[in-house]
């Protein structure tokens, strides 16, 4: 047993049902930051531009949004869910330690952004240990394989 597996099925033993729920808030949330990036696409495009990568800053703006959308409908249902996490750690991981950590920790401008993409980073890392749970499309289709 290696040991991914062996983190796996520690994870599948000791799995409370409160964290689903906050699997689906997070999917929700992370749904809804897409839907925002979406409807408001020069402030997304203004904090690729301070990362100032040059011609990739609109394929990006693309990647993060979509990445958004779709990921988080699938950690909300439980759907792939490592899958769709491992999608959203990068943008995690740069808007925490590159575009927030600029502005300051609880400063005025940064209208608590910086504590929000933290905790959804962290949150992240430990669903991708954790897993989907047992409320998830995940385990319907484990326990119902002819669907």
């Amino acid at each position: 047993m290696n040991y991914a597996s062996k983190i796996e099925h520690w994870a599948d033993t000791h799995h409370p049902v409160w964290i689903d729920y906050l699997r689906v808030v997070l999917g929700l949330f992370i749904f809804f930051k897409g839907v925002m990036f979406i409807g408001n696409t020069e402030r997304l495009m203004s904090m690729i531009t301070e990362i100032d990568i040059g011609f990739f800053n609109m394929a990006l703006a693309h990647y993060v949004a979509f990445a958004h959308l779709v990921g988080g409908l699938l950690i909300a249902m439980g759907l792939l869910t490592r899958f769709a996490i491992v999608f959203q750690l990068p943008i995690l991981f740069f808007a925490v330690f590159f575009v927030n950590i600029q502005q300051g920790f609880l400063s005025v401008s940064n209208n608590l952004e910086f504590e929000l993409s933290l905790i959804t980073f962290i949150l992240l890392i430990v669903f991708l240990i954790y897993g989907s749970g047992k409320f998830s499309v995940d385990e319907f289709m484990r326990k119902n394989p002819h669907y």
